[in-house]
């Protein structure tokens, strides 16, 4: 058992509150981690039932000098900065998304607008720009019905790894469930063995 601290942040965002193959597997990733470490503090962020689109009044807010924000513009970016403060105090990042259409569902593509904040997350430099959030790692959990993750049709695990390295999460990886079919024990089997493989390496 390792001794370290480990600080998890867990997004989910599938429809489904049950039979949902993106939650199983992430919550089994996090057993797994609780297996593994003597302390794990979990914090869970289940983006499901959507979270605020960026619009003009957010915007506007958003790229208003800190000091010059008034009491509108905190109250518009409250919960974007409770969301990034989540992403600074951990870790790792575990991401449990369907490949809804070819991409992630609109609710975590509203996440990771909020998230991607210039002088939080990231920061424009001579040489382009440069995530913040560094020395951390992210699993992401991609299940699909139909869509072969890593092929031209896959739109979310490509997409996904460029965020996280453009907010400075470099170490990603993929826990795939495409296609997953539960009475198939050699596909659970192998999806298990990925989750403890990352359990070991998670710090």
């Amino acid at each position: 058992m390792q001794a370290k601290e480990l600080n998890v942040l867990m997004v989910t965002s599938s429809a489904r509150s049950s039979k949902s193959v993106t939650r199983r597997f992430a919550t089994e990733m996090l057993t797994e981690l609780k297996s593994q470490y003597r302390q794990l503090n979990v914090l869970y962020r289940d983006v499901s039932n959507g979270l605020p689109f960026v619009d003009e009044k957010w915007v506007n807010a958003n790229f208003t000098s800190v000091n010059q924000r008034n009491d509108e513009h905190k109250s518009t970016l409250e919960h974007s900065d409770s969301l990034v403060e989540e992403l600074k105090k951990s870790d790792l990042i575990v991401i449990a998304s369907p490949i809804y259409n070819f991409g992630i569902p609109a609710s975590l593509k509203a996440w990771v607008d909020q998230i991607s904040r210039v002088g939080l997350t990231f920061n424009f430099t001579s040489e382009g720009p440069i995530g913040l959030l560094q020395n951390k790692k992210a699993y992401i959990v991609l299940a699909s019905d139909g869509v072969q993750i890593g092929s031209q049709e896959d739109f979310a695990s490509g997409y996904l790894r460029q965020v996280m390295s453009f907010i400075g999460i470099d170490d990603v990886s993929f826990i795939s469930a495409e296609r997953f079919n539960q009475d198939n024990e050699q596909a659970t089997a192998d999806i298990r063995q990925r989750i403890f493989e990352l359990a070991q390496r998670a710090a």
